[in-house]
């Protein structure tokens, strides 16, 4: 996140603020946090983890929400974009314009370089704190590289990791798989990074 120098600025003044906006912001702790643009690998892993999820989703009482909509946390006031949403159930929002998720079941985020300390650190901190949250899941852009966490009794959360083509993780919450061929579909990586890649495979 990066602030805009401003003064304090409450959540009603900056969801007012958000609703006209033809660009997106975090909010948390009074101040609002210019969200940048993404490439073209980010929006088509998100475009191709959104299909695939739509699909298993079809017949089951769940929806999945692209990064548009909205996400606030509750016991700690951070309003974020996800990349990806699922709720299952009954979706609960800020207000009767719905654009402002409070109980997620799963979220999904894609990695970029200036945004993969805050995913991984201080961003999945506030996300655990989402008592519906059962699964959160990080997936590089510029390797193919799935990091899956899903929460246990106790509040503790196990990894798992895929990093394989022929490799998927599965959401037991969801009932739902993430195979790592369908959320690459398409996606082009760099030279040095299906080097790496090879190198990696072999040892």
């Amino acid at each position: 996140m990066r602030a805009q120098p401003q003064p304090y600025i409450t959540e009603e003044a900056y969801l007012e603020q958000e609703r006209r906006s033809i660009t997106k912001s975090e909010y948390y702790a009074g101040q609002i946090y210019a969200m940048t643009g993404a490439k073209e690998a980010h929006n088509l892993i998100v475009a191709n983890v959104i299909a695939t999820l739509h699909g298993q989703l079809r017949r089951k009482p769940c929806r999945v929400y692209a990064n548009d909509m909205r996400v606030k946390v509750l016991q700690t006031g951070l309003f974020t974009y996800p990349d990806v949403v699922v709720v299952c159930g009954q979706p609960e929002f800020v207000d009767k314009k719905r654009d402002t998720l409070t109980n997620p079941t799963v979220v999904i985020e894609v990695l970029s370089p200036s945004t993969e300390r805050y995913d991984r650190g201080l961003k999945f901190r506030h996300y655990r704190t989402i008592e519906t949250l059962n699964d959160y899941i990080l997936i590089a852009q510029d390797r193919h590289a799935l990091e899956y966490y899903t929460r246990h009794e106790h509040g503790q959360w196990l990894l798992s990791e895929a990093n394989a083509l022929d490799a998927q993780v599965t959401l037991a919450s969801i009932a739902c798989a993430l195979a790592i061929a369908d959320v690459y579909e398409k996606v082009e990586l760099e030279e040095g990074d299906s080097a790496f890649l090879a190198h990696t495979s072999d040892e």
